[in-house]
């Protein structure tokens, strides 16, 4: 399901879907958007891969869209990104960087030159249930205890190994996050295309966005609508405590 997260008289903030193509389908996000919002004319300004989620604009003017575009190109909006993984990272917080080459099938990789980098900024936590949720599965698993004395059940395997990145990625490459994330040993859950887990999406999501425009400030937040780790409630549980990703203290990004 698409909705407007940011409506204003010339751009709006959607909720992109996983699965939804940018371009050459009926199904991509402008043709849909038009038909959907009633709008004879949409500009795409950025885009997010098929696979991921979440915060994208689309300009309603020719001047807007140039105004975006070109905000885009000179890093003037800020990005920030939830990526699940499950495997361990070579460091749980910090600046990766490199220039990006293209590598077989489509694929692209890191390497050490740093002359022309994706600069990646990001934070990684242990994606733990909510306490309600730890309780309740304690209570189902111990139903014969007396309730004193029912034992707090600890995470499986499975919920201990997953972690939640946070990233902010500062330029726009191809597969930025995707590689950056697998540069660490650690591919986003679902990213096959880069050794990732099998799953029913890919755990990728556009979480929040920030700019200013015509000298007014902007920012859109919104949450995943689909994946079984985005949607069982873990999620909600960082999330209410982190609300503004661009009031963290992020890593320097110099280089």
């Amino acid at each position: 399901m698409t909705h407007i997260v940011l409506d204003t008289p010339d751009f709006m903030v959607l909720n992109k879907p996983s699965g939804m193509p940018m371009h050459d389908s009926s199904s991509a996000i402008i043709p849909f958007a038009q038909e959907t919002f009633n709008y004879p004319k949409l500009w795409l300004v950025h885009r997010l891969d098929t696979g991921t989620s979440g915060c994208i604009i689309l300009a309603k003017t020719k001047i807007a869209a140039a105004e975006l575009s070109a905000q885009f190109a000179n890093k003037k909006i800020q990005k920030y990104y939830l990526a699940l993984i499950d495997r361990k990272p070579k460091k749980k917080q910090g600046l990766i960087l490199g220039n990006m080459q293209k590598a077989r099938n489509g694929d692209w990789k890191l390497s050490t030159k740093t002359d022309n980098p994706a600069i990646t900024q990001f934070f990684s936590y242990a994606l733990m249930p909510k306490p309600q949720q730890m309780e309740a599965l304690s209570l189902q698993a111990s139903s014969n205890v007396p309730p004193l004395q029912k034992p707090l059940q600890k995470p499986s395997q499975q919920q201990a190994s997953k972690r939640l990145c946070v990233v902010k990625p500062t330029s726009g490459k191809t597969h930025q996050i995707r590689v950056a994330l697998k540069s660490l040993g650690s591919p986003i859950i679902g990213d096959e295309r880069y050794k990732g887990s099998s799953s029913d999406r890919l755990y990728l999501h556009s979480y929040a966005i920030q700019f200013d425009f015509q000298g007014k400030a902007f920012h859109a937040a919104c949450l995943p609508q689909s994946g079984e780790f985005f949607t069982n409630g873990d999620l909600e549980y960082w999330l209410e405590e982190n609300q503004e990703p661009w009031s963290m203290k992020w890593p320097s990004c110099k280089i």
